[in-house]
């Protein structure tokens, strides 16, 4: 019998039920049956979604290889409970859906294996029997089979369009979200990408940042509300009513202690959940947790409780507050740390500062004052996990560790391309035999009266001094123009035809990404870390002399726009004019080519 995972109450098609995560299959049952209505294995699951922070209702959805609509399920228990719930099971989940996504397993070929022979499928091997009469996932209908196993799987991940591994970089749901919420970016791969030019993990070399970005905000959760629990009337039905909801009865057992405390005490024995409410909300009780200054007019408004009216506290307005602060001020921002380093001198104490002038306010600051420790406690962990952090160092180093006292990390740098490199050390070693070995004799006592005498009567020569103003002049009106005119073409609009301009946008953005892709061919990047893959040298000279063959085409391309535009009755040398940057980058870009490759090409000296 198969291991339960975990399990919860949830809903299916608005039918009550219990949810199951097995060790080889996720399953509902309906209350009442023995039998499942919904169950498939682990290899089924694609997709994962959840419903969003803050909602009523807390819901998961699966997704299947053979069905994409997948099961919606509604977790039932209490909103606290259900939060938790649905967190280990998206949890375990997510772990499965990433395993699935992972490439199969490949059976190992001699490196002299025939074509047909690569071609064949290995079967993924069986685990406990689970995965017995359960067909296999299929392969992606883009994917190709390695060409040899001598390479790496970093250089499989750049040959083929499938990436490997669990990286965020490699996840196809962050590089889809990413196109999605960048248009331009989208437009670009589908000209590129699906019009065959380049492959998917070139398009992503160099854009690994788009998607560590779109990670880091997808696992950021959100943090507890920071108002303080004020439930507030509304107007229903012509009926003014408090509207209960589970999650504000878990703020408010959160906030109030004691109300829980009542609660739990009084329901079911002695009242019913609703009248419990009821009474809570004309109690005075309810009025002593308001955020705001309570009014003598107010208290007689409420209602005397003889139940609730037990668990009242006495106002928080002495000197002292009621409930102290366990953990002692940290030292790096206690005030008071060093105050007897400094009775004879610093600042007097201000006593117009005190804390009980006005008692009808320290109840409504100490209230404020909980409130944010709460809050600091729950973004940290607790207050246990910060004194254990504490207690351990590792805090007080971080703090004391400051980045701009570290020494820069080395880097290998990019090396220096010269041409007749050995010329060059020559030249400087011959220099350095024919100077003087103990360098220029200087007379200091001679090169002393000489400073001296430099410096008499400056203060005359200071005073005849005038600055000419036409450099500040022409330099200020040159400026005043350039943003004049900047402005000038921003304000107006072009008269180039809708599709013309199109075309030229296209041109240049695809250029723009062939020049991307041919220098990350030739230089390192500045992020070694977030590569996608590591290319050999062989592919990365196969990729820029790749992309140099697309840039030489750019000439023909423009030449092309301007023809166009002739017919458009368009004058040309606007066109020649606004694509003369990227000829300019592009012609950059061929001519370090060749200039690179002059040596290697037979018979050039």
């Amino acid at each position: 019998m198969p291991s339960i995972v975990c399990s919860a109450q949830a809903s299916y098609k608005k039918l009550p039920g219990l949810l199951e995560l097995t060790d080889t299959h996720l399953q509902w049952t309906k209350t009442g049956d023995q039998s499942p209505v919904v169950k498939f294995p682990y290899a089924e699951a694609a997709a994962l979604s959840r419903s969003k922070a803050g909602a009523e209702q807390v819901r998961l959805k699966i997704g299947l290889v053979s069905n994409e609509a997948g099961h919606n399920f509604t977790f039932t228990s209490p909103q606290a409970v259900a939060l938790a719930e649905r967190d280990k099971f998206e949890a375990e989940l997510t772990t499965i859906i990433a395993r699935n996504r992972a490439p199969p397993p490949q059976a190992q070929f001699p490196a002299v294996a025939t074509s047909k022979a690569r071609q064949v499928a290995t079967p993924a091997p069986v685990t406990n029997g689970s995965a017995a009469g359960t067909p296999m996932r299929p392969p992606a209908p883009h994917a190709r089979p390695s060409q040899s196993r001598a390479v790496s799987v970093a250089s499989e991940s750049r040959a083929s369009d499938t990436p490997v591994g669990d990286s965020p970089t490699t996840d196809f749901r962050l590089r889809k979200k990413v196109l999605v919420s960048t248009p331009e970016l989208a437009q670009l791969h589908r000209e590129l990408v699906m019009g065959g030019h380049i492959t998917e993990n070139e398009f992503w070399e160099g854009r690994e940042h788009l998607l560590l970005a779109q990670a880091a905000a997808e696992s950021q959760k959100r943090g507890k509300p920071g108002q303080l629990v004020d439930p507030r009337p509304q107007s229903v039905d012509g009926e003014v009513k408090i509207i209960i909801t589970p999650q504000l009865v878990h703020d408010i057992f959160e906030e109030f202690p004691v109300v829980a405390k009542a609660y739990s005490e009084n329901v079911p024995e002695k009242l019913s959940e609703a009248e419990f409410w009821s009474r809570y909300f004309q109690s005075r009780l309810f009025n002593a947790h308001r955020a705001s200054i309570r009014s003598s007019a107010a208290q007689h408004v409420v209602k005397d409780d003889p139940i609730l009216d037990k668990y009242l506290e006495k106002d928080d307005d002495d000197i002292e507050p009621r409930r102290l602060r366990e953990e002692r001020v940290d030292t790096f921002i206690d005030l008071g740390a060093t105050s007897v380093d400094h009775e004879e001198t610093g600042n007097e104490r201000d006593i117009t500062m005190q804390a009980g002038k006005q008692r009808a306010v320290l109840p409504l600051i100490r209230k404020f004052n909980e409130h944010s420790t709460r809050l600091l406690d729950t973004a940290l962990g607790g207050p246990s996990v910060k004194r254990r952090r504490l207690e351990n160092g590792e805090e007080r180093y971080a703090q004391l560790d400051l980045e701009d006292l570290h020494d820069n990390q080395s880097s290998a740098g990019i090396i220096l391309d010269m041409k007749d490199r050995q010329r060059y050390f020559d030249g400087r070693a011959n220099g350095a035999e024919q100077g003087d070995p103990e360098g220029p004799r200087v007379a200091f006592r001679e090169a002393l009266q000489q400073a001296k005498a430099s410096t008499t009567g400056w203060s005359a020569n200071l005073a005849q001094l005038r600055i000419e103003k036409k450099a500040g002049d022409a330099a200020l009106i040159s400026m005043t123009q350039n943003v004049q005119s900047r402005l000038d073409v921003k304000q107006r609009k072009h008269d180039i035809p809708e599709a013309l301009f199109r075309q030229m946008t296209t041109c240049q953005t695809a250029a723009n990404e062939f020049l991307r892709q041919f220098w990350l061919a030739i230089y390192p990047p500045a992020n070694e870390f977030q590569q996608l893959s590591v290319a050999t040298p062989a592919q990365k000279t196969a990729k820029a002399l790749k992309m140099i063959a697309y840039l030489s085409k750019t000439h023909e391309k423009v030449e092309a726009l301007v023809a166009e535009a002739q017919r458009e009755q368009v004058d040309p040398n606007r066109i020649r004019v606004a694509m003369k940057p990227i000829l300019d980058a592009v012609d950059k870009a061929l001519s370090f080519w060749q200039f690179k490759n002059a040596d290697k090409a037979p018979g050039v000296r």
